[in-house]
């Protein structure tokens, strides 16, 4: 029995982290997220990802460190620790619905989705310097980009517990909510997503992803120069005439994803 769960509601799946106590990651259960998360890319009829841990107490503990210590391989697979943290493919929405301590690794997979929505219960840190261990699943890549340095370095450096308020101060989640409504408002936020044009929200991804790390001015060019494709494709298609055609028409636009 494998330690993931995928439900698919139309263009929303649906992932949940299934492994008691603390939904801990162990290399099989890493391989199988990634395969997950594959199947999500290639299915042209998904569109955007909710992914949470089972339970009330714990959305990941991050890595295995008993699996480890018995022996396991530490084998992640190909797109990474959790089968998200290096999938850099991956052109589509991912949702963390995060329900509790978002410990680690658990909290290195939350910061590789796109969006977070956080239970007031939710607790963020990264405990590896106080193991001899480093954050290299995304944590010492991706924090600092996320907060301003100051913070990210002390949660780097002591381990220090960031709760759920705190994050969204920092801009680092998008919204608190009570536990008992996290999934109801992931998946709100989830069909506002896949109400848009598909092929737009994956060119957004996919510009935001390509330019990160250049001025505006060498964006312009990567856009103008064709140098994204998902933005290239997204003008191209048919959908980028129906949006304004349905605008002028007073009614929904029925995207096809071409």
């Amino acid at each position: 029995m494998g330690s993931v769960r995928t439900e698919s509601h139309g263009p929303i799946v649906e992932i949940t982290i299934d492994r008691p106590k603390a939904n801990a990651i162990d290399s099989a259960t890493s391989r199988e997220l990634g395969a997950v998360f594959a199947g999500f890319r290639d299915d042209d009829a998904a569109r955007v990802a909710v992914l949470t841990g089972a339970g009330d107490r714990f959305f990941s503990a991050g890595w295995d460190l008993k699996a480890s210590v018995a022996g396991d391989t530490e084998d992640w697979g190909p797109s990474g620790f959790a089968g998200l943290t290096e999938l850099f493919d991956l052109d589509k929405p991912v949702i963390a619905a995060v329900n509790g301590y978002a410990a680690g690794g658990g909290f290195e997979l939350a910061l590789a989705c796109d969006l977070i929505v956080a239970s007031t219960t939710a607790t963020f840190f990264l405990p590896e310097v106080n193991l001899g261990l480093v954050p290299d699943a995304g944590g010492v890549l991706r924090l600092p980009k996320r907060l301003p340095r100051a913070i990210a370095m002390e949660m780097l450096l002591t381990g220090r517990r960031m709760g759920a308020t705190e994050a969204a101060r920092w801009g680092l989640v998008n919204t608190i909510v009570e536990p008992t409504d996290l999934m109801e408002v992931a998946r709100g936020l989830a069909g506002d997503v896949a109400a848009a044009a598909p092929l737009a929200v994956r060119a957004v991804k996919a510009i935001v992803g390509a330019t990160a790390e250049i001025t505006e001015e060498e964006g312009y060019a990567a856009l103008h120069g064709g140098r994204i494709p998902a933005y290239q494709r997204a003008l191209a298609s048919e959908d980028a005439q129906e949006g304004p055609r349905a605008f002028a028409e007073g009614r929904d636009p029925a995207w096809k994803g071409r």
